[in-house]
């Protein structure tokens, strides 16, 4: 069937600027409003196709298998068999091509709207989220999920897929009211789709400069139920509000608190088996080190492989960033990846928080918080490179924009 799919893709990807066009009772998703924000039509008009009397549901599948994700949404809206089987197939999302990672830039501090782009066909798209009401939140992803936990009442927690707008708020976690750092972070399983959340709290000692109380919770969607995990008490380091589930083990970054003198790196990682449980040796203890003075750190699970993308600090101003790096770790060793070019870091700033970052696959964004750049980094090609011209301009001259990676996915519910 090669001639069919040669008609069919050039059908269905000739001009995605026309799903400007499509009312939004005609896509099925309401996710997307399908206004393409960052391209203008060529003016050609689409080529109107139907198969439904050639093609067998296995051939369209298979067909199917060759879209980029953003053209399989666009073909739900084409007629009630294709977006049955795009919702329906075990065969599509376990067979399709692989397909690189969104990036959502929220464009607004007071809504969680924004824009989604498309690596792929390097388009942005308009997204509003659900789940949450503001951009002031921590995110984590996982094959095709968003978790949301507010900033201003981190009992708040959400799972969204960013795509369908299927959400579901969690039952509120345990652990203390209001921690001084909080981290989330998100695994779902490729196979039964089931998904894991934790949350890390860390709060200091009332009237103790020098201990933190950290507990670990963890959910699982199967039981619908919060679980702790850990609870341990640390000395000289407190919990920081970045981590990542990889391999089955959380990873969190901690920093350290000064108390006990300066400490180089002023960072470390602990790591919890999400699966073998808890350890005799404390987390601090078995901690590593991160690979050099940082400023900040972002974690990342990139093909079960555990990634950091750090600022790297002035010598003896570890308040000042002159660079950021990409590091990968092999077993308790890290491995430098890439450094990013001078003319790559000139527009992020000189403080030491400067940067969000999310990636998954191969594919690593860089976004200062100053601007609506994106900066993306192949891991296997070892490439630098700008992404299409976001279309938000700054309002004024200290707004600030956040974002998040995600995997677009149809098949994953909360």
């Amino acid at each position: 069937p090669s001639h069919y799919l040669h008609f069919f893709l050039c059908a269905i990807m000739e001009d995605d600027s026309s799903w400007e066009a499509l009312p939004i009772e005609r896509i099925r998703i309401p996710a997307f409003n399908f206004r393409v924000i960052s391209e203008a039509s060529n003016g050609e008009n689409e080529l109107p196709v139907s198969l439904d009397a050639a093609v067998p549901d296995d051939i369209l599948e298979k067909i199917f298998t060759f879209l980029p994700i953003a053209s399989m949404i666009r073909s739900t809206a084409v007629c009630k068999r294709w977006h049955d089987i795009i919702y329906s197939s075990r065969y599509l999302w376990t067979h399709m091509l692989p397909q690189r990672p969104w990036y959502f830039m929220f464009t607004c501090n007071e809504t969680a709207s924004g824009y989604a782009y498309d690596p792929i066909l390097h388009k942005w798209y308009d997204l509003e989220l659900q789940g949450i009401d503001k951009s002031s939140c921590f995110v984590s992803s996982s094959c095709g999920l968003v978790c949301f936990m507010d900033n201003d009442n981190r009992n708040i927690i959400s799972v969204s897929n960013p795509i369908t707008k299927d959400w579901k708020r969690l039952l509120e976690p345990p652990g203390a009211k209001f921690p001084d750092y909080s981290t989330v972070a998100l695994k779902v399983d490729q196979v039964t789709h089931n998904y894991t959340v934790t949350l890390a709290k860390s709060k200091q000692v009332p009237e103790d400069y020098v201990q933190w109380e950290f507990s670990l919770y963890k959910y699982d969607s199967w039981s619908s139920s919060w679980v702790t995990a850990v609870k341990e008490v640390f000395i000289g380091w407190r919990g920081g509000d970045d981590s990542v589930i990889c391999g089955g083990v959380l990873y969190c970054l901690i920093q350290s608190t000064g108390v006990l003198g300066n400490v180089e790196p002023r960072h470390r990682l602990i790591m919890y088996d999400l699966v073998a449980g808890p350890s005799e040796t404390s987390l601090t203890q078995s901690s590593i080190p991160v690979p050099c003075s940082l400023t900040c750190g972002r974690l990342l699970n990139l093909r079960e492989k555990l990634v950091m993308v750090g600022g790297i600090a002035k010598p003896n101003r570890p308040d000042i960033i002159k660079g950021i790096g990409i590091w990968e770790l092999d077993k308790t060793q890290w491995q430098e990846v890439s450094r990013m070019p001078h003319k790559f870091f000139q527009g992020f700033g000189e403080l030491d928080d400067v940067f969000c970052s999310g990636g998954a696959d191969d594919l690593v964004y860089i976004q200062s918080y100053g601007a609506t750049a994106l900066l993306g980094f192949d891991m296997k090609q070892r490439q630098w490179k700008w992404s299409a011209k976001c279309p938000v301009s700054k309002k004024f001259p200290l707004q600030l924009f956040t974002g998040f990676c995600f995997e677009p996915r149809l098949d994953i519910t909360t």
